[in-house]
């Protein structure tokens, strides 16, 4: 797949294809990244979070977790998560330079949270 170009329109169509698949289900805060750690679009509550700071944190993880995944001999691991004591983090490798960045509470299922990643996916496909 080519290189994502952000026109106004493809950033609004971003902005709402989070909004309605992740927002919605209760996700605290949603970032689309590219590969370097760069935000493309977000929707969500930051809640004094320092998003450019997590941004360029998951994609360092991405980064060494996929060093990670070729000394165990596998391609790379394209999901990470990370349960805390209020806020949950869940990482996935959209495509080879898209990571969206989900975090929530307990209040929110991990299962829900990988279904609706998972159908926004296939929707982030077509834009």
């Amino acid at each position: 797949m080519g290189a994502l170009i952000l026109t106004p329109e493809k950033v609004t169509r971003l902005e709402k294809l989070l909004e309605d698949y992740l927002i919605s289900a209760g996700v605290s805060l949603a970032l689309l990244i590219d590969e370097a750690g760069n935000i493309l679009v977000s929707q969500g509550s930051s809640r004094e979070v320092d998003t450019t700071a997590l941004a360029a944190l998951a994609a360092a993880n991405f980064g060494a977790t996929n060093q990670i995944a070729k000394i165990l001999g596998e391609e790379d691991f394209s999901i990470l998560y990370h349960k805390g004591k209020k806020d949950n983090i869940h990482l996935s490798k959209i495509r080879e330079d898209l990571i969206l960045v989900t975090v929530f509470t307990d209040e929110v299922p991990l299962g829900l949270v990988r279904l609706k990643v998972s159908q926004l996916a296939k929707e982030l496909e077509k834009v």
